[in-house]
């Protein structure tokens, strides 16, 4: 009897227990036409799990999570009969562990904001920056040695890790960002070349540039019809004599004001450039770049005139 899982098709998180189930030779089935959000909140779902999450429908109440562990005890017995050591099952626990909490976490709170998932802030969008650079740092080391992250065959933690960074090659890691970590980059296109990760996963297509920031329109304001009143006669005003001077005549309009609105507010702008304080050409720079509007606004390159204004900071 096959496993079946209630989730969509290009869910991350559903690869996992997809290439476990491979490895496995655990069959498992998806659910056609399922939708977060409504399918998971009909009646039927909910009897299998109240929460609404998420499960398998064979072994009830089990998050994707849990389901990718259940999936890979097959996996498991058999790398103990190749004499898989125990501190080596502790080792993978320590990556999946990374996986989760350095790798996979710190790209969600790079991309989603900009995908307009979460606000937008450009200062933990900083933290997050530098955070994921300390964690791949890290990664690229200990793959400077090893093909896998442990022993020489995959192994849950290969899985799981791989699934994390596939979002972020997908969508935001771009191959200037990866260039950086060289050894991350050979062993993420290993791993998904693997014919058991091809197979669930299809061809991938590295970012070739990091999203830019989605900005919500405001809702447009209803109009209230306007009442029609009915205007009250106007009293008979004397004729004033011609000796008595002009009203004063209105002010001409400043040219500026007849320009169209401009798409790029220099407050923003201002903003991000004042609270970057580390990787300023990746993230001021690039926000520049991303607000300007050159119908509204021109650059211009000056040549300073002496040595002295060279010297003196324009803030």
């Amino acid at each position: 009897m096959a496993l079946v899982l209630h989730t969509s098709s290009g869910n991350k998180n559903a690869f996992e227990g997809l290439i476990a189930a491979e490895y496995s030779g655990i069959k498992v089935e998806l659910v056609k036409d399922f939708q977060m959000g409504v399918s998971n909140k009909t009646p039927e779902f909910l009897k299998m799990n109240p929460i609404g999450k998420k499960l398998d429908t064979l072994v009830k109440n089990v998050s994707q999570a849990l389901l990718c562990r259940f999936l890979s005890w097959r996996l498991l017995m058999v790398l103990f009969l190749k004499a898989m050591r125990l501190h080596d099952m502790a080792h993978i626990e320590q990556w999946m562990d990374f996986a989760a909490t350095e790798v996979d976490a710190n790209i969600g709170r790079w991309l989603y904001p900009r995908m307009g998932f979460y606000p937008y802030a450009a200062v933990s969008e900083e933290v997050a920056f530098a955070a994921l650079k300390r964690a791949l740092g890290s990664l690229n080391t200990h793959l400077a040695s090893n093909t896998f992250l442990v022993g020489h065959s995959v192994t849950l933690a290969d899985i799981v890790l791989t699934c994390n960074l596939y979002i972020g090659f997908l969508r935001i890691l771009t191959k200037s960002f990866t260039s950086e970590v060289p050894h991350v980059k050979r062993y993420f296109w290993t791993m998904v070349n693997q014919p058991n990760f091809k197979k669930v996963i299809g061809d991938v297509k590295q970012a070739e540039a990091v999203p830019p920031v989605q900005k919500k329109a405001a809702p447009a304001k209803e109009q209230k019809p306007k009442e029609s009143k009915k205007e009250a006669p106007k009293p008979k005003v004397a004729e004033k004599p011609a000796e008595e001077e002009e009203a004063p005549k209105p002010k001409p309009k400043n040219p500026l004001d007849l320009l169209p609105p401009r798409k790029m507010i220099l407050d923003d702008w201002k903003r991000l450039y004042s609270n970057t304080k580390t990787n300023f050409r990746e993230v001021a720079i690039k926000g520049f770049w991303d607000m300007y509007d050159p119908e509204g606004y021109s650059l211009w390159f000056c040549d300073y005139t002496s040595t002295m204004m060279r010297t003196q900071c324009p803030l």
